[in-house]
């Protein structure tokens, strides 16, 4: 008999619907409460789930009057520190959507207030994409050899409107190689198995939200970047964002290359192609179409954040530690810190710069 975990979702906006929709369909999970301030979003949520959840316009009353035993947290990343700063006093296991926090300081002040009381799971999920999953799989058993090259291209559409439209300015996102890039940075570093030490990075605002204006201001966040990183292992990876290229037949490209030969994974087509030297040559490598029959709702990250989900449940269910963990928050938004840092100063930035800072 599967065991049941009682959630209650923070936020029902774009992503916490997304979430509704992931534990909707997950066994054992039952949506105890929802809260948000947005009646719009509150509505939205309503209509997707039963009558026995609550409803709340903030956090708070949601922490302090509905019997929860997970915390989901899908609000504004601006909002992200406060609210995980009161869950901590909960001890409650939570997952929280990417990134951890807008900066490396509140990253830290969440780690030192959730340290020995609460277990928070970051909501890195795109580990779990199929094609991806494969490929890590693939590179750890060392059939390429020792990792040298990490590369990642991200070809897409520009960014979704949200409510208030609080994604269109970096104060509020942390910025996009903060907001969106943390999962290719936390992909790098999983990856090569190695912390990064320096980053240089290349990047503007050239074709997207240039005619929008709210409240009298333009928006100011990134469209397109060249971000390198180089790793204590010696790999480099490299980072390649366009957000005005949905004319693409893959979204992701994500290519790994160690001495023995490469693998390449591509999203949404979810196939791998492996090359060994010696073995393949151009045009001949093997080539593997993937796919998980245990999806059973593909939502936006192609069945990933259903993946995530189960994952966090059996960690509430058996008490583990989180697979993708504060620490692995905190580096994926300290290397999006440092390539904005370098765009801004021209240079290449260390890590320890803004780690320490």
């Amino acid at each position: 008999m599967t065991e049941t975990v009682r959630y209650g979702v923070i936020g029902a906006g774009l992503m916490g619907i997304e979430h509704i929709n992931n534990l909707l369909v997950l066994p054992g999970a039952e949506i105890a409460a929802i809260a948000d301030p947005d009646e719009d979003s509150l509505n939205t949520a309503k209509t997707l789930v039963n009558s026995k959840t609550k409803f709340y316009k903030n956090h708070r009353e949601l922490l302090e009057e509905s019997a929860c035993d997970a915390l989901i947290v899908a609000t504004p990343n601006m909002t992200h520190t406060e609210i995980l700063l009161e869950i901590a006093e909960t001890g409650l296991p939570t997952l929280v959507e990417k990134p951890l926090c807008t900066t490396v300081a509140d990253c830290k002040r969440v780690i030192e207030k959730a340290k020995d009381r609460c277990k928070i799971w970051v909501g890195l999920e795109y580990r779990y994409i199929p094609a991806i999953a494969e490929l890590i799989q693939n590179v750890s058993t060392g059939v390429i050899g020792p990792i040298r090259m990490v590369a990642i291209r991200e070809h897409r559409f520009p960014f979704l409107e949200k409510v208030g439209n609080w994604n269109r300015f970096n104060e509020n996102t942390g910025g996009t190689l903060v907001e969106k890039c943390c999962h290719f940075f936390d992909l790098m570093r999983l990856i090569s198995g190695s912390n990064p030490v320096q980053v240089f990075a290349s990047g503007n605002q050239d074709v997207n939200h240039l005619n929008e204006i709210y409240d009298g201001r333009v928006p100011d966040i990134l469209d397109n970047a060249y971000v390198i990183v180089d790793f204590e292992s010696g790999a480099r990876g490299m980072l390649d964002l366009c957000m005005f290229a949905e004319a693409s037949h893959n979204q992701e490209e994500i290519s790994v290359v160690g001495p023995l030969g490469k693998i390449e994974a591509l999203v949404p087509e979810s196939v791998i192609r492996m090359g060994i030297r010696g073995q393949h040559h151009f045009g001949n490598v093997e080539e593997q179409f993937v796919s998980n029959a245990e999806i059973p709702y593909l939502g936006h990250h192609y069945g990933s954040s259903y993946l995530e989900h189960k994952k966090f449940f059996k960690s509430v269910i058996e008490e583990t530690p989180p697979e993708s963990s504060l620490e692995d928050g905190l580096w994926s938004v300290a290397v999006g810190a440092a390539a904005h840092k370098s765009i801004e100063e021209g240079r290449p930035v260390n890590l320890e710069e803004v780690l320490t800072n």
